[in-house]
């Protein structure tokens, strides 16, 4: 089964149980709400030996949730999940918009320009501001392009075959 991350539990609050999250997801509210299941699994990369937990509160503040979970009411119940990353099923993801995609879709994608000259492999989403930034790894030790997501540069993601054309302005590589 395939899960997919959606936030890192950073820390405790309090001593009810209570646990601080920062959120990698574009729909915190959707995610952490009341009666959601979530999944806590120790690495990032897991995908095995998960804890399955149901938020009974969930409040936002200042960009992170405080949550609490069915059956762990004091901090020793909760402790031990420091620092362990929380995932959602595949089955939990809806359909985006035209246009708009997971991050999972698209990083290990091949990008090409418009004039059809391999640029690299994207390797990372920076989420920095206005816009995302994908990341771009480069052959043979060239330093990374930083490709903003804006429609100026992303001409066409091409899912089925794996390729994004961009079309590079100037000052995107050294």
């Amino acid at each position: 089964m395939d899960y997919y991350r959606v936030g890192t539990l950073v820390n405790t609050h309090g001593i009810r149980g209570e646990v601080k999250v920062v959120v990698v997801t574009d729909f915190p509210e959707e995610r952490f709400k009341v009666g959601q299941q979530l999944i806590l699994f120790k690495s990032p990369d897991a995908t095995m030996g998960g804890v399955t937990v149901t938020i009974t509160k969930s409040r936002e503040q200042k960009g992170l949730y405080f949550l609490t979970f069915k059956g762990f009411d004091n901090i020793n119940d909760v402790e031990r999940y420091k620092g362990w990353t929380i995932k959602v099923p595949a089955e939990a993801l809806h359909d985006l918009p035209a246009g708009e995609y997971y991050y999972h879709q698209i990083v290990g994608l091949q990008v090409v320009t418009t004039a059809d000259e391999p640029l690299g492999t994207i390797k990372e989403i920076l989420s920095p501001g206005a816009n995302d930034v994908w990341v771009v790894q480069r052959e043979h030790g060239q330093s990374d392009v930083l490709l903003p997501k804006i429609p100026q540069v992303i001409k066409n993601v091409d899912l089925a075959t794996g390729v994004v054309t961009v079309e590079l302005m100037e000052g995107l590589i050294d």
